[in-house]
């Protein structure tokens, strides 16, 4: 069963893909990059490449990646990751009536992942285990025929670009009491094509639970900061 989350209740696979579909070949397909945040374009080269596979960490830099193409139209879908909460979506900006969850995908998570990619430009999973690199590239042909982009929570084949949270750094605590209300961290981004990772500082999230810039500060000040461990 798929989910459509802005109406938060299980729709029959058939169905919601024959939806998608009338979608899509009603609208047109995301020929140029997908739109990120602002603090992300340097890292990305601009946006993410309609075709490619990226693997990424962490729940928030997911919602982060999905908000902005969300904002600006596009469907994306999630698979096998059965914890994203849809409050945390929308507080992160993914436009919930264009959010297509699938939280226990199965064995067969693969076809599902598939399916979607023909009718969403952005599709994300988190693989249950190994990909064998046949399946991989089988689904990379899918991608690049449908100009998709794939999120990976997790390990990849030849994934276009690798982005890791490396530093966290959660505010809002006084002397042992208050709230966490916002987390500062630096990504790193790792091409396929180059050596030497990017980095970025960002809020993710801020106290309202959308990603923002990081106020500038010298990056030795950061480090020495107390970190808090969490979830991400």
């Amino acid at each position: 069963m798929l989910v459509n989350s802005a109406a938060a209740r299980p729709v029959p696979q058939g169905d919601l893909l024959r939806r998608l579909h009338t979608q899509a070949a009603a609208g047109t397909r995301l020929q140029q990059k997908v739109p990120v945040h602002p603090v992300l374009t340097g890292l990305l080269d601009g946006g993410l490449q309609p075709g490619a596979a990226y693997s990424i960490t962490g729940g928030s830099l997911l919602l982060a990646l999905l908000a902005e193409p969300s904002k600006a139209g596009a469907w994306c879908g999630v698979v096998g990751v059965p914890e994203l909460g849809t409050e945390a979506a929308r507080s992160a900006g993914v436009a919930l009536d264009r959010l297509v969850l699938v939280p226990k995908p199965g064995e067969r998570w693969l076809s599902v992942v598939a399916a979607l990619a023909e009718a969403l430009p952005v599709v994300a999973v988190r693989p249950p285990g190994r990909v064998p690199d046949a399946d991989a590239n089988r689904l990379a042909a899918r991608l690049r025929e449908r100009s998709a982009v794939l999120l990976v929570c997790g390990e990849w084949p030849r994934t276009q670009m690798t982005l890791t949270l490396t530093e966290r750094h959660w505010s809002g605590l006084g002397s042992g009491h208050g709230y966490l209300s916002s987390r500062e961290v630096v990504i790193s981004a790792v091409d396929k094509r180059q050596a030497m990772p990017r980095i970025a500082r960002m809020i993710l999230p801020d106290a309202h639970g959308r990603p923002a810039e990081a106020p500038e500060r010298d990056s030795d000040q950061f480090r020495s900061r107390p970190r808090l461990r969490a979830v991400s």
